[in-house]
């Protein structure tokens, strides 16, 4: 799952929800409709849910990324700042490589670099595979994490790929997002279990980055971890600025800048820290 670590009581109405994370982020709604109280979310018949099978053809798959909400140019990166529940800066670098990936389930995936340190020691380093599908929704494919300890590897639990040992692909982002709807992120049981369910279209964010308005707002929960609860902000044509976890983990990670870097940089992102490359 994409960092913040993320349930939503299902029988909360979603104006309900907007309002708590208007005082808890500091981010209110925008000036369009309210989306009236509604019933549990429930999925779209083309969005996976939970453990079903997901028969993807990799025909019908690209690593050119446009998605609105989430385009994934290589040599794109963005740079965020994250504060944990204990006060805890993070600064986390997310770069667009000009690497792909052929996955286990067939489908070839643009590798995204996540890489987060700590009074400049890296602390976590991950490499995410996402591709799009010809309705324009976004796929995740699985991810190669790796964690530090005193520039030493620690672990990399949390590592999955779609098609092997069980793990399905899961959807980051819809075509055209609707509120209501609801997907399966990702999929490898007792492992990654994580959901995603659209809230609202017409949100806003105030981040060092600027203010964003349009945003969409998503409900990032845990199947396995049912306590965790996390919200994300996406703005049309930059991506990611704002995710806040209000339950289990309460951090706060908001966009710094978001800028383009070379195409040897953009290369040489993957790279792994282990000393191998992707395609």
């Amino acid at each position: 799952m994409t960092r913040v670590r993320q349930p939503l009581r299902s029988g909360l109405a979603v104006a309900g929800l907007l309002g708590v994370l208007s005082l808890a982020s500091g981010c209110g709604q925008g000036t369009g409709p309210t989306p009236a109280p509604a019933a549990p979310v429930t999925g779209d018949a083309a969005l996976p849910q939970s453990s079903e099978p997901a028969d993807l053809d990799p025909a019908d798959f690209t690593t050119e990324i446009d998605n609105e909400y989430w385009p994934m140019v290589p040599g794109t990166q963005w740079v965020s700042r994250e504060t944990d529940e204990e006060g805890q800066k993070l600064r986390v670098v997310v770069t667009v490589t000009s690497a792909t990936k052929a996955i286990a389930n067939g489908v070839t995936a643009r590798v995204v670099r996540d890489s987060v340190t700590q009074d400049g020691a890296v602390v976590e380093d991950t490499f995410d595979w996402y591709a799009q599908d010809s309705d324009g929704t976004i796929w995740y494919l699985g991810e190669d994490t790796a964690e530090f300890e005193d520039g030493k590897l620690a672990t990399t639990e949390g590592s999955f790929e779609a098609g092997k040992d069980g793990a399905l692909a899961g959807v980051i982002l819809p075509a055209d997002p609707a509120v209501g709807m609801a997907y399966r992120q990702e999929y490898l049981k007792g492992e990654a279990e994580d959901n995603g369910a659209v809230l609202s279209l017409d949100e806003q964010a105030e981040v060092p980055a600027g203010h964003y308005d349009r945003a969409l707002l998503t409900k990032d929960t845990s199947t396995i971890e049912p306590d965790v609860l996390e919200y994300k902000l996406y703005a049309p044509g930059v991506g990611p600025v704002l995710a806040l976890g209000v339950s289990g983990d309460r951090g706060r990670e908001e966009l710094l800048e978001v800028r383009t870097v070379p195409a040897d940089v953009a290369r040489a992102a993957g790279s792994t820290a282990l000393g191998e490359s992707y395609d």
